[in-house]
């Protein structure tokens, strides 16, 4: 995936803003908050594309060849697609999308709300450990 192919997919993410930063690197955000970024980690590389991952989805891609940790990002569970072979373009559209889905969920549902995100209503928590007084399920 080039850097026009990369920004252009990450234009289409709702709520998804961009930024050029840090020497040149095209990095995206949502709510003030990177998910993604396409850069020449060193001098002389090619551009490399790195984004936000699940706790799982890093295990199994830093195990793969071809990706590995971000540098400086790898504790916040983000990985640095090494190579074009690593991942074809649409799985890395997938991973990208998981990401700014990852970043989007952690914004408060003011803010969600503003981007135009979906708010996910506040889900009612049982406080007592006591089973439920619901009708029981007659069929």
């Amino acid at each position: 995936m080039t850097r026009a192919e990369f920004d252009a997919f990450c234009q289409t993410l709702t709520g998804a803003t961009h930024v050029i930063q840090w020497g040149g690197a095209s990095v995206w955000k949502v709510g003030g908050k990177i998910f993604a970024i396409c850069s020449r980690w060193r001098a002389g590389e090619a551009d490399r594309i790195s984004f936000k991952c699940s706790d799982l989805s890093y295990r199994i891609l830093t195990d793969l060849p071809g990706i590995s940790p971000a540098p400086y990002l790898a504790r916040a569970k983000w990985v640095l697609v090494e190579t074009g072979e690593a991942l074809d373009d649409e799985d890395i559209r997938a991973h990208i999308t998981a990401a700014h889905e990852i970043i989007a969920g952690k914004l408060t549902r003011a803010q969600r709300a503003e981007l135009g995100l979906p708010v996910k209503s506040a889900a009612r928590k049982a406080t007592t450990g006591k089973p439920s007084r619901a009708a029981p399920d007659c069929a």
